[in-house]
């Protein structure tokens, strides 16, 4: 039975053990079968199992007969990109900041729309278990490369105003995730300096977790801010669909105060605009929201419910308190470098440091996300 590694939002599992060639491989069918779709954009990060998994994924799709559009290694909101870009339906192979022997897939329809499990998952299991691995479709499909990564680059950058980004240092740890590949190729259009930490595209995470929602895992990137006298530093996870903040003088700065300072950027240019938040936010950003005159909603954690919400009222910007922010003109798809880029313009243009900048929305104490194991 696959309920294990079906979520409410994506399938997630250990390689080889929960999750195997032969499992994805049924899941492909079993896509392409509920949407019947003549083809799929697949995409994967740098884990060492993603590109096994993709291949046996690709080779499902196939055998149902639908085509399969390759775009390589890539980070989720490419991906993302690539489904609104080019209007398919799509999958990407990632487990996020989970630990190495972790792989998943996150599912979407054409234009980045999201399936959780109200809306299509959990009958793409039930398919994908009465599936034979020796019966396939007498029509089979075929691989069709396509880099999209320099498109995406161009649809990043159009989020902010080259002409007011300059003579920033930033301090950028990719944890050895896909940010290594994406940050470069967006940020040597800018005048900006980046301090790269961990880089190189490395599935076993030789340095640390590519978890930056766990501080333990900023100590370098705090150090090298104060060492290098950064302007503030950036850490990605592994799929770098999210991003982590820190202060020129070293602090860790909290998602919240990040949201606020976007959406007061976002309403100052779109009045009356609604805003989508979740309930584990600070006080603050509904505050903001109203503050500068926007329409503030409540939404429940989870990607695919807030792009779902999105879309249906026209949301011009949504947060998680997990640092994932969606924007409009992202296909309402998350991206932790078009948030990168905006602080970056904020910053920037403004001629202050991020950390009095931030001072207009330290209202309240907070305590950080913590999780435990019940022993019952």
């Amino acid at each position: 039975m696959l309920s294990d590694i079906f979520k409410a939002y994506d399938v997630r599992g250990v390689y080889g053990k929960d999750l195997t060639e032969d499992i994805v491989y049924k899941i492909g069918r079993a896509f392409v079968s509920f949407l019947k779709c003549k083809d799929v954009v697949v995409g994967y990060d740098m884990r060492i199992s993603s590109p096994k998994l993709s291949k046996a994924f690709m080779e499902g799709v196939n055998d149902e007969g639908a085509d399969a559009i390759d775009i390589g290694m890539a980070s989720t909101d490419a991906l993302y990109f690539a489904s609104g870009f080019l209007k398919k339906s799509a999958v990407m192979f990632t487990a996020s900041h989970n630990p190495r022997d972790y792989n998943g897939i996150k599912f979407c329809r054409k234009n980045a729309m999201p399936i959780n499990e109200d809306t299509g998952l959990q009958k793409i299991r039930m398919i994908a278990e009465k599936i034979k691995l020796n019966k396939k479709n007498a029509k089979k499909g075929k691989i069709i490369f396509k880099d999209i990564l320099k498109e995406y680059a161009n649809h990043a950058i159009s989020f902010a105003d080259k002409n007011k980004i300059s003579n920033l240092k930033i301090a950028v740890d990719a944890g050895n995730g896909m940010a290594g590949k994406i940050v470069p190729l967006v940020y040597k259009n800018f005048a900006v300096r980046i301090i790269p930490l961990y880089f190189e595209l490395n599935g076993n995470f030789p340095n640390h977790p590519a978890d930056p929602s766990r501080y333990e895992n900023l100590k370098e990137l705090q150090k090298t801010v104060k060492s290098e006298k950064c302007d503030f530093g950036m850490a990605f996870d592994g799929d770098a669909d999210r991003v982590f903040f820190i202060d020129e003088n070293g602090n860790v700065i909290n998602s919240s105060l990040i949201s606020a300072l976007i959406i007061k950027r976002i309403l100052m240019k779109n009045k009356n605009a609604k805003i989508i938040y979740n309930l584990v936010c600070s006080k603050i950003v509904p505050e903001t929201i109203q503050k500068y005159n926007g329409n503030a909603v409540m939404e429940r954690v989870g990607h695919s419910f807030i792009k779902d919400t999105m879309k249906k009222i026209k949301a011009a910007f949504a947060c998680e308190h997990s640092a994932h922010y969606y924007f409009k003109e992202n296909y309402n798809a998350d991206s932790g470098l078009i948030a990168s880029l905006i602080v970056s313009e904020i910053v920037s243009s403004s001629k202050k440091p991020i950390s009095i900048l931030l001072k207009e929305f330290q209202k309240y104490y907070k305590i950080e996300e913590t999780n435990f194991k019940n022993q019952n």
